[in-house]
């Protein structure tokens, strides 16, 4: 299901923004991606992503980030590494997976995500599980 067929684009306010390579939601706990049928998201289009989303980083801004894969793409997960050493903006991620290959992917990313990463079998899962982080729940 894609985020804007989804009741949380009713319930949760966020920015749009499309890339050649897929579409962005920004909200106020997390940023969500769909990217498009085929692509290899490397480390250009990580640094296309750090170069939009750069006034969020700079900052310190600490969000979660969901990824919605309804779409086969594939993952550099060496991406993971270099973005945990050079920013400390997430403070968790939610891969969305739609197929068995999908949930062993996100598994493999898992071991390279130095933070908490949960693999979920419904996008539904994976916006309540960020919603409710304590991180975003202190009073």
């Amino acid at each position: 299901m894609k985020f804007e067929d989804s009741k949380y684009s009713k319930l949760i306010a966020y920015e749009k923004v499309e890339f050649s390579f897929g579409t962005f939601y920004t909200t106020e706990h997390f940023h969500l991606s769909e990217i498009k049928e085929g692509v290899h998201v490397d480390c250009n289009i990580a640094a296309e992503l750090v170069s939009h989303f750069s006034h969020y980083i700079e900052k310190g801004v600490r969000i979660g980030y969901v990824a919605n894969r309804y779409n086969s793409y594939s993952f550099d997960p060496q991406l993971w590494v270099d973005f945990n050493n050079d920013y400390d903006s997430f403070i968790a991620a939610a891969i969305v997976t739609y197929t068995d290959f999908s949930y062993l992917n996100a598994s493999l990313e898992k071991q390279f995500f130095n933070k908490s990463l949960k693999r979920c079998r419904s996008l539904d899962e994976a916006i309540e599980w960020m919603l409710n982080l304590r991180e975003f729940n202190q009073n």
